[in-house]
C-alpha cells in the first residue's frame, strides 16, 4: 500500500507565518449560492483547486458559481514547497471523470471553464489524454463554453505535446511559478527552461491561441528577477501573465519572505503591459484561474484592438 504525505508533513524546517495584512483578508464563505456549488461538486464527486490548494478566493468564486476543476485525482506525484496538495502514488485515473465534469459544467452554467491537474509523472504521457478527454466532453455537452487548461510541465514525456495538439482548448496555461535561482528550492521536480519550453511550443503549434502563465511573488526573488521572467515569456509569445501573493498554507511550506504591497502589484503591471502582455492581472489575490472568464473576454479585446492597430 502506498504512503500519502501531505506536503505540511515533509516540507521541513517550521516557519513563522506571520499575520495577514489587510489588504489580503478575505471574508468565509456564506450564502446559498457557495452552497450550491458546494453541493454540485460533491455530486458528481469533483475535485477542485479551489479547495486542494486552500485558494483565498474560493468564497468569491464559488458564489459566483465558479469552480476550477482538478482533474486526474488528488495526489501529486511531486512535492513543490509552496503547494498543498498531498504527495504520493496517484490512484486510477477515473475514466467517468471528463463526462462528470461535463456535466457540472452545465448545472453551473459555466461560459469559462477552468480545467487543472496534480502533477501524474506516473503516467506514460503526464495526462495528456485524460486532459483531451476532458476537452472532448466539455465541448460535446457545452457548445458555447470556452475552455482554459492549466497543465504540469510534462518533463520527460515526449508524446504529450502531440496529443494535447489534437484538440487544444482556447487557453493554455502553465505557470513558472517564480524565478530560476529559487526552482531548486521552491520546484525541485521542474526545470524552468522546460516549462517555458512548452508555452512556446504550443504557441508554434496554434498561433491563434492564447497561452498564459503565472508568478507567485514574496518568496524572496528580487524585481529584476521577474523583469527577466517577463522577457522570457514575451520571448515565448505568451500572451497573459498573473502575478499573486505567496502564502503558505502552513508552517512546513516554503518560507514567505515577505508581503508585497498593492502599489508593487501595480508596478508589476504597469512593466509587463509595456512589454507588450495582451493581458494582466497583478495584485495581492491574484491566482491564475481567479476572474479567468472576465480576463478571457478582455484578453480577446485586447488582441482585436491590437490586430486593427497593426494594420
Amino acid at each position: 500500500m502506498s504512503t500519502i504525505r501531505h506536503p505540511e508533513k515533509i516540507h521541513k524546517p517550521s516557519n513563522t507565518i506571520p499575520r495577514k495584512p489587510s489588504w489580503i483578508r478575505v471574508k468565509a464563505p456564506n450564502s446559498n449560492l457557495f452552497n450550491e456549488t458546494h453541493e454540485i461538486l460533491r455530486k458528481n464527486n469533483l475535485i477542485t483547486v479551489c479547495e486542494e490548494a486552500s485558494c483565498p478566493n474560493i468564497s468569491e468564486c464559488w458564489q459566483k458559481k465558479h469552480a476550477t476543476f482538478m482533474i486526474l485525482g488528488d495526489i501529486c506525484t511531486r512535492a513543490c514547497a509552496f503547494c498543498n496538495v498531498k504527495t504520493g502514488k496517484p490512484g486510477f485515473v477515473d475514466l467517468d471523470e471528463p463526462h462528470k465534469i461535463a456535466k457540472s459544467v452545465r448545472e453551473l452554467s459555466l461560459e469559462h471553464v477552468v480545467i487543472t491537474s496534480v502533477d501524474r509523472d506516473d503516467l506514460n504521457d503526464g495526462g495528456a489524454t485524460h486532459f483531451i478527454n476532458v476537452i472532448k466532453a466539455i465541448r460535446s455537452q457545452n457548445p458555447k463554453s470556452t475552455i482554459e487548461i492549466l497543465t504540469p510541465d510534462f518533463l520527460k514525456k515526449k508524446n504529450a505535446l502531440s496529443i494535447l495538439s489534437e484538440n487544444l482548448p482556447d487557453v493554455f496555461n502553465h505557470n513558472l511559478e517564480t524565478v530560476p535561482r529559487l526552482y531548486p528550492s521552491i520546484r525541485p521536480g521542474s526545470r524552468y527552461f522546460t516549462s517555458l519550453k512548452l508555452l512556446n511550443d504550443i504557441k508554434k503549434i496554434n498561433q491563434e491561441i492564447f497561452t498564459k502563465s503565472g508568478l507567485m511573488v514574496g518568496l524572496g526573488e528580487k524585481k529584476e528577477e521577474i523583469y527577466q521572467v517577463m522577457d522570457d515569456l514575451r520571448s515565448a509569445d505568451v500572451d497573459f501573465l498573473t502575478i499573486g501573493q505567496y502564502l503558505p498554507p502552513t508552517n512546513k511550506h516554503a518560507k514567505l519572505d515577505k508581503f508585497i504591497k498593492p502599489s508593487e502589484f501595480d508596478e508589476y503591471k504597469k512593466m509587463a503591459y509595456a512589454k507588450g502582455f495582451l493581458m494582466v492581472s497583478s495584485s495581492p489575490l491574484t491566482r491564475s484561474s481567479y476572474h479567468a472568464s472576465d480576463d478571457f473576454q478582455i484578453m480577446q479585446k485586447n488582441r482585436k484592438f491590437k490586430l486593427k492597430k497593426n494594420k
